[in-house]
């Protein structure tokens, strides 16, 4: 098990592997002052045959969308390299974001670390997301059916 600890301006990261997949806990805020180091720390920790990341998310009070870009990046990056990035114990104040801009479905989200690292959902997770997705689809109906063809000619038109 490796640990290390770094620090951003306004967030504190510490990273330690277990069983082969990366952990990492983040600490404070995840804004604009902090993305850019954060991106380039959670790229570091991807590596071929190094690519399996847990995100612990429970300390984070605060998360714009120059945060939400680090953690969809990183996702990314990770599939790339054959790997994957799981959200892990998301705060109330980071899942209401991840919720609003609907990346609660993209990005792979657990009830805790232990589950984000054997990958184990929960039923009520399931449920709830599931739940998500009916509500979704109900407030987003289809669009009515629309005639074809050229428009209909005024009957004084003639």
């Amino acid at each position: 098990m490796n640990s290390g600890t770094t620090s951003n301006p306004g967030l504190g990261l510490a990273a330690r592997t277990a069983g082969g997949i990366t952990i990492a806990e983040l600490t404070g805020e995840l804004d604009i002052a902090s993305a850019p180091a954060l991106r380039d720390q959670l790229l570091s920790l991807l590596r071929p045959g190094s690519s399996r990341l847990v995100i612990d998310l429970s300390r984070v009070s605060f998360c714009d969308a120059s945060g939400l870009a680090v953690l969809v990046n990183t996702a990314r990056r990770a599939r790339l390299l054959g790997g994957f990035l799981r959200l892990a114990a998301v705060s109330p104040q980071v899942g209401q974001v991840l919720n609003i801009t609907g990346l609660n479905r993209h990005l792979a989200n657990f009830l805790s670390v232990q589950a984000a690292v054997t990958g184990a959902q929960t039923a009520q997770h399931r449920k709830s997301g599931a739940a998500a997705r009916g509500r979704a689809a109900r407030a987003h109906p289809l669009p009515a059916n629309r005639r074809t063809g050229p428009p209909p000619v005024p009957a004084d038109a003639g």
